[in-house]
């Protein structure tokens, strides 16, 4: 029987783990009293130790991030990154509405590694729940001694925010989401140099993802051979996945990286009865679909999906069925990547938009056959050209739908209607 593997996770169903004391009798807050007694390097060699990898989206390897930080006295910042707007992602959300205080006491215990005095969690505008959750369970930690003056006689002294997001994807980049933080316009910056060096207000400063700052608790915890004992060698620990789509228990997941892609749709009840399996989006909306044969090759973990050339990206899994329209499914995709670019950089700014254009005209059945070719012609000269990968996230399923389903794109441009049910023009 395929199962979860609970570690961050494990109390998500209990209401209790929620509030400050629920949480303190399941464990909570007991890490970060070991944390403050350790050496800041031996928690930052630990996190290396562990392989943990970024979990919102680019994959990076966590402790050697932090390592980045210039060696010495300069004020630096954490910042956690909580925007969340990748379509098809759920899982930040889930762990800040149920359980907070594991995000904060995290967040807590990476500071310290870093010696960071101040911390923010940028959560996505319209994400209401999170907010409240999150500002109550700062005031409680506050209150509780856990953050503020000299944390638990450490010595140590922290002070952690909340910030509101305005609702713009393209800050979910980190870079961009720096810039809207410090009151500007939420636009990526060009690196060098990198935030570890100049971020926030022109300071060193770490940003990291929601699920990737609450699982360093369970690293300092356990230990990083125990959390290695989870996931493969290179894609290593246990990984929140958002499964959504034509399933028939679409939700929030935790299992080992590697995970054989088939298994965890088994796990969310499989598709529903008479249908069968045509694509997956294995990590958000940016990431290259897969086709059958890929599913039944693909396991969940960054090197797999890789070979399979797509991406683990921020773990969002989207099964579709044999009852829709890949042409209608790519431009309600084309549609929201137009709409998000910043503007910014012109290949971005203008492949979006005739991305969109072009997507779109074959979806109502306007489109000619040589669109086919250009929506690959025009994706080509959006990749590697701008300051973010917002152009890239773009044009990487534009062109892997139509080399995947070109028999739908071209049957649409013949016939002028969908070849399934479920097209614009159906």
């Amino acid at each position: 029987m395929i199962t979860e593997t609970k570690l961050l996770s494990e109390h998500y169903d209990n209401p209790e783990f929620k509030g400050i004391e629920g949480y303190k009798k399941l464990g909570g807050y007991k890490v970060l009293g070991d944390a403050l007694k350790m050496d800041k390097q031996k928690i930052i060699d630990e996190v290396k130790a562990s392989g943990l990898r970024g979990r919102g989206g680019a994959g990076f390897p966590t402790g050697v991030k932090w390592g980045f930080l210039p060696k010495n006295d300069e004020t630096r910042y954490l910042l956690c990154n909580a925007d969340e707007g990748e379509p098809g992602t759920f899982k930040d959300r889930k762990m800040m509405e149920r359980a907070p205080h594991q995000l904060i006491e995290g967040m807590i215990i990476s500071a310290f590694a870093i010696n960071s005095p101040k911390s923010y969690i940028y959560i996505r505008g319209e994400y209401d729940s999170c907010i409240e959750a999150c500002e109550k369970a700062i005031e409680e930690a506050y209150k509780a001694g856990y953050l503020g003056k000299n944390i638990l006689g450490s010595g140590f002294d922290h002070d952690m925010d909340v910030y509101r997001g305005a609702g713009a994807y393209i800050c979910g980049e980190e870079t961009g989401m720096i810039s809207s933080l410090e009151g500007k316009k939420g636009q990526p910056k060009l690196k060098p140099p990198f935030p570890a060096v100049q971020g926030y207000l022109g300071k060193p400063t770490i940003v990291n993802n929601v699920e990737t700052l609450a699982a360093v608790k369970y690293i300092i915890r356990d230990g990083a051979d125990a959390y290695r004992k989870h996931g493969t060698e290179k894609s290593a620990g246990t990984k929140l996945f958002s499964v959504s789509g034509n399933v028939q228990d679409p939700k929030t997941v935790e299992v080992p990286l590697g995970m054989p892609l088939m298994d965890l749709i088994e796990l969310c009840g499989g598709l529903k009865p008479g249908r069968k399996l045509k694509a997956v989006i294995p990590g958000g909306s940016s990431a290259p679909v897969l086709n059958v044969e890929d599913c039944a090759k693909a396991k969940m973990d960054y090197e797999s999906l890789a070979e399979l050339g797509s991406m683990l990206g921020s773990g969002a899994v989207i099964i579709i069925d044999d009852s829709n329209c890949m042409v209608d499914i790519l431009a309600t995709i084309m549609h929201f990547y137009h709409h998000e670019s910043c503007g910014q950089c012109t290949p971005c700014r203008e492949g979006t938009g005739w991305l969109n254009k072009i997507v779109h005209s074959i979806a109502k059945g306007d489109g000619r056959l040589q669109d086919i070719d250009l929506i690959t012609k025009v994706a080509e000269h959006m990749m590697g050209r701008t300051i973010c990968a917002l152009s890239d996230a773009a044009a990487l399923p534009a062109t892997s739908f139509v080399s995947k389903f070109r028999d739908e794109f071209e049957f649409f441009v013949r016939e002028g209607r969908s070849k399934v049910k479920g097209g614009l023009n159906a």
